[in-house]
């Protein structure tokens, strides 16, 4: 288990510096979404709910939902508090309505991180200029997505181990009594010869 989790923590630090440096050289912007979408990605691909194509699955939807959720923003709430409030009353509430809407196959947790994942790349970028949604909001949804596909990739291999439920447990089982410790009887117990003896007479 610990060398799984040392090497999924190195490919997951590989994958941040690459997509820094590849970012850079291809003219993508992915240097400020590298280390948010990575770990997310990791987060998702670590944790064993429901399987890899389902959790993967409830990132995007989440993700594309979050992305809906300032594009009402950007055309129909105002920039302000209330504004803010009704859109993530929104995404969390259409968020919630997948999952229910799948039987729960594809967990809640990972939607609602999908949708995080967008807001913490472009939240900052959409309140400084709004009218660009259309033209910013790609770019950002991508390399995110980048980020958390490679992320994903890098730790959904490394299956851990299942735990025994033995060591799970926090107090070890009692031992089961042998034949042997049934029969015994110490030599200098004579209460116990006593009755013995009375119950044969």
């Amino acid at each position: 288990m610990q060398r799984s989790t040392l090497l999924s923590g190195v490919l997951l630090a590989v994958v941040a510096g690459l997509l820094c440096l590849v970012g850079e050289a291809l003219g993508l912007d992915t240097q400020h979404v590298a280390l948010v979408g990575g770990a997310l990605g990791g987060v998702v691909g670590l944790v064993p709910d429901r399987s890899p194509a389902m959790r993967a699955t409830g990132f995007l939807i989440g993700l594309f939902v979050a992305w809906l959720g300032f594009a009402v923003r950007a055309l129909y709430l105002p920039d302000s508090a209330s504004g803010r409030a009704v859109a993530a009353v929104a995404v969390v509430a259409v968020c919630v309505a997948f999952a229910a809407g799948s039987a729960e196959r594809i967990p809640l947790w990972t939607l609602l991180l999908g949708a995080a994942a967008m807001v913490a790349v472009y939240e900052e970028a959409y309140t400084a200029d709004s009218p660009a949604f259309l033209a910013q909001s790609p770019s950002a949804a991508t390399g995110v997505l980048l980020a958390a596909g490679i992320g994903f990739l890098a730790t959904s291999l490394q299956r851990p181990r299942p735990v025994p439920a033995a060591e799970r447990s926090e107090v070890p089982p009692p031992d089961e009594p042998t034949e042997e410790d049934v029969a015994w009887v110490p030599a200098d117990d004579t209460r116990e010869l006593a009755s013995t003896e009375g119950d044969r007479a």
